[in-house]
């Protein structure tokens, strides 16, 4: 069965059928094609276009055809194009002649949108929800180490001393503009394209914004050449799952550097981890170094889809029906690796005495220019000073905490309480500000976060 073969003599060539059929892969909006069929049926109804009787069979049959592909059992035609086509013969099989009144005012261009936009506004909580699964356990292991010290990194050189718990919310707060992202999204997948035909409408006295509300639309399209046409949501979502999947690959690589020997600052889980199949000593920490990878392929799937839609013309095209495949897989692989994270984070062992060990006499730097900037002396003039310091502290092989007293004294305004300085918790807490590295201000963040977490906070 076809929803077009009236105009043809031949069939399609078995080969161009294979390239046109798009079943194996939309068969995945089977209950959101039902639904909009169930609502569609309703509104012909209304329209006059079936009667009381052919509702209640139409209504019945779909739902019946529903069951099935919630059950499993399901029976795909050789003959069905698509999803579309497969449900269309089989409410035919169901119900008889009445089944060709469904499609009426009604075009697969319209129908296709519709059940897209339905199966992503289903997709988005989901996504949502994972995310935060994630974020939940970052704020755990946060909350579990406050006090817990670790240098702090820019350029991949230790720069100053923070604590484990404001490094694990600051991949809390990336997720959160994720979660925003999705959030909006959301308004402008909820728009009814159906009623827009195949590019000029319907003829019929369809109310599109009652349709919209039946099934669950904020509001109906605007314009039907737009409506049949814009995979903008679809960009959009390929767009957010590529933004939280760099995310998720720059937290990642972080896990990949803090557990090998040279860091050692955490262990994965052996739940979490895998081994060598030459090097029996190995302990590889694989699931961050995939979720790094797949952040490539996410990428890949955004850039290809615009690639797809910069230089199509008006209306439905053909080359939309390569759409749903990258937001499926990226849907996918966002959820396959969200619990996993987790999972591996939650249960790792944190090393602090690696984490302070690696907290050397340098990163107290800042802290000296800050020291001299409380006597009165510029900012800029006593970096100066302590880059001198730095330099002797090399030239003696030493660390900034083992020059004397006395050598400080002959760079600048130093006391003999400059040793009070070199403090990894001291230091942290000076950074007492919002959003600072400091115990009291992490524990503000970590209760923020919270309220974001239970909905209070929008």
């Amino acid at each position: 069965m076809t929803l077009w073969g009236g105009r043809f003599s031949g069939k399609l060539d078995e080969q161009a059928w294979k390239l046109n059929a798009s079943l194996p892969f939309d068969q995945r909006l089977a209950l959101q094609d039902v639904k909009g069929s169930l609502a569609w049926a309703k509104a012909l109804l209304k329209a006059g276009v079936l009667s009381s009787g052919e509702h209640t069979a139409t209504v019945n049959g779909l739902k019946s055809i529903a069951e099935a592909f919630k059950n499993g059992h399901f029976v795909f035609g050789e003959g069905d194009e698509d999803i579309h086509t497969a449900v269309e013969r089989r409410l035919g099989e169901l119900i008889g002649e009445t089944a060709g009144k469904l499609h009426t005012g009604r075009s697969r261009n319209d129908q296709v949108a519709t059940d897209f936009r339905l199966w992503m506004l289903e997709a988005l909580p989901e996504l949502q929800n994972a995310i935060r699964g994630l974020q939940s356990v970052l704020v755990s292991v946060a909350e579990e180490n406050e006090s817990v010290v670790m240098p702090g990194y820019t350029h991949l050189q230790r720069a100053q001393p923070i604590t484990l718990a404001h490094w694990l919310m600051s991949h809390f707060w990336s997720l959160q503009r994720d979660l925003e992202r999705l959030t909006d999204l959301t308004k402008r997948v909820s728009v009814l394209p159906l009623g827009s035909g195949a590019l000029a409408g319907t003829t019929l006295k369809i109310d599109r914004e009652a349709l919209a509300a039946d099934l669950g639309f904020a509001s109906a399209s605007a314009n039907s050449l737009d409506a049949v046409s814009d995979r903008d949501f679809a960009a959009e979502y390929l767009f957010c799952a590529a933004m939280t999947g760099l995310h998720l690959s720059k937290l990642s690589e972080a896990v990949v550097l803090f557990s090998t020997a040279e860091f050692g600052f955490i262990e994965l889980s052996d739940a979490f981890s895998t081994g060598s199949s030459l090097m029996p000593q190995k302990k590889n920490p694989d699931l961050f170094e995939l979720a790094r990878g797949k952040a490539g392929t996410l990428v890949g799937l955004l850039t290809g889809l615009l690639t797809t839609l910069k230089g199509l013309p008006s209306t439905y095209d053909k080359d939309l029906q390569e759409d749903k495949l990258p937001v499926f897989q990226a849907s996918d692989t966002l959820m396959s690796i969200l619990p996993v994270l987790g999972g591996a984070l939650e249960t790792m062992s944190v090393k602090a005495d690696k984490m302070l060990a690696a907290i050397d006499g340098s990163l107290y730097a800042t802290d000296l220019a800050d020291y001299l900037v409380h006597k009165g002396v510029p900012f800029r003039t006593a970096h100066g000073m302590v880059g001198k310091a730095v330099k002797l502290a090399a030239e003696k092989s030493s660390a900034l905490d083992q020059l004397s007293v006395e050598e400080y004294q002959a760079i600048g305004p130093f006391e003999a309480d400059v040793y009070e300085l070199f403090n990894p918790l001291a230091s942290v807490n000076k950074h007492n500000v919002n959003g600072g590295t400091s115990q009291d201000a992490v524990k503000q963040q970590i209760q923020k976060a919270k309220s974001y977490l239970k909905g209070e906070i929008k």
